[in-house]
């Protein structure tokens, strides 16, 4: 008996943008079709058929010649409406997903979305809604949980590493230069409010599921956002004024499944210049241990073997630090974690099931950012509700 092969057709919205192309096309799907699919525990192959969509008409025909994409459109409707689909991914303008998943649901498409999902937190509570309804299944980018250093870090915790978990920080940003007389590495919609541009709506979204899948669920939030960089220059080189945040510093009170309180701080900014081994770094300090996480490596320090720093401003420092942690090692290969979600997606498609990053998930992220903004606003700490489907 032969291996039975199930072919799953993706229409993919939004890949001519960087992360739909780099992350989702280039490092996830076009991966797995080309290695023939992955195997289900049945045995059976799951191969993958990406369909091309964009407003674009000459970028699109061009990725899909440039990919050997067999098809490509830029009527979006009409791919949604395709009996032949089976599961519709956006990581198109945030201004415009939320209207997308919504159709793609109620014609009875699966969805796997970039973040966040929605502009406003009553937008993605409805999104939420209709997936529940409809009984799709509905995946929204975890991709900074599937990386390594933070599947290292997870893992500390699940091992009781730390003991009783006392902080974590977060820092995360680069340089994004202004676009005069060097590109932007960023598109210019980032920096304008209007189009669903903004620090805290963009990483807002990620923080919140980073810090609930690392230590617990976000109890309050105090914000404080900036444009550091009034005015940038577009892709045609045009000057624009900045009207979204650049830059956001949020404090996060959590709670662990254990009923633990702890303090979290992020920073997140695109005016900021990288001290640091990897882009973003998260420290959790604990009262047996502690550990730093990047995208990649992940070193840790325990309790037996911290140092006694000394304070002593008159004298220079004459001890390592760093050399003082230890590196902590994968035990796995750990692949892309963009493509790893994929899969773990496409495999809770194929089941019938509910994938465990959900829109759900994605609307709290959506809250967190949304009062994160009326914290800066108001100035002053704002409790997060449950939210009820």
């Amino acid at each position: 008996m032969g291996i039975e092969t199930k072919t799953i057709r993706i229409a993919m919205n939004g890949i001519t943008g960087r992360m739909g192309y780099r992350q989702h096309l280039l490092r996830s799907i076009l991966p797995i079709r080309d290695a023939g699919g992955f195997t289900l525990e049945d045995g059976t192959r799951i191969q993958v058929e990406p369909i091309l969509v964009g407003r674009n008409e000459a970028k699109v025909r061009e990725l899909a010649e440039k990919h050997n994409v067999a098809e490509w459109s830029t009527d979006l409707d009409a791919v949604i409406n395709d009996p032949s689909i089976d599961v519709v991914f956006d990581a198109s303008m945030t201004s415009l997903r939320a209207a997308t998943l919504k159709k793609a649901m109620l014609a009875g498409k699966h969805v796997f979305t970039e973040k966040p999902t929605a502009e406003t937190l009553e937008e993605a509570i409805e999104l939420a809604r209709i997936g529940q309804s409809t009984g799709v299944t509905a995946g929204v980018v975890h991709d900074k949980l599937y990386l390594p250093g933070l599947v290292k870090l997870r893992r500390l915790v699940d091992d009781g590493f730390f003991g009783r978990v006392l902080s974590i920080r977060g820092e995360f940003g680069y340089w994004v230069f202004e676009g005069e007389n060097q590109a932007a590495q960023r598109p210019s919609w980032n920096y304008r409010k209007e189009d669903g541009g903004g620090m805290t709506t963009d990483m807002f979204c990620h923080w919140n599921y980073v810090l609930e899948g690392i230590v617990g669920k976000v109890k309050s939030v105090n914000a404080k956002t900036a444009t550091h960089i009034p005015a940038r220059w577009d892709e045609s080189g045009t000057e624009y004024k900045a009207t979204a945040d650049d830059a956001s510093y949020g404090i996060f009170e959590l709670e662990t499944p254990g009923g633990d309180q702890v303090v979290g701080q992020v920073n997140s900014s695109w005016a900021v210049r990288v001290y640091r081994d990897e882009l973003v770094e998260f420290q959790v300090d604990g009262t047996h241990g502690s550990a730093v996480a990047g995208l990649n490596k992940c070193v840790a320090q325990q309790r037996a073997h911290t140092p006694k720093p000394v304070w002593n401003p008159d004298l220079p420092v004459t001890e390592s630090f760093r050399s003082q942690w230890q590196e902590v090692p994968a035990n796995a290969e750990l692949d892309n974690g963009f493509k790893l979600q994929w899969e773990e997606f496409l495999r809770d498609v194929v089941a019938g099931r509910e994938h465990r990053f959900g829109l759900l998930s994605a609307a709290r992220g959506v809250q967190l950012a949304e009062l994160g903004l009326q914290s800066n606003n108001e100035r002053r700490t704002i409790d997060i509700p449950e939210i009820a489907l």
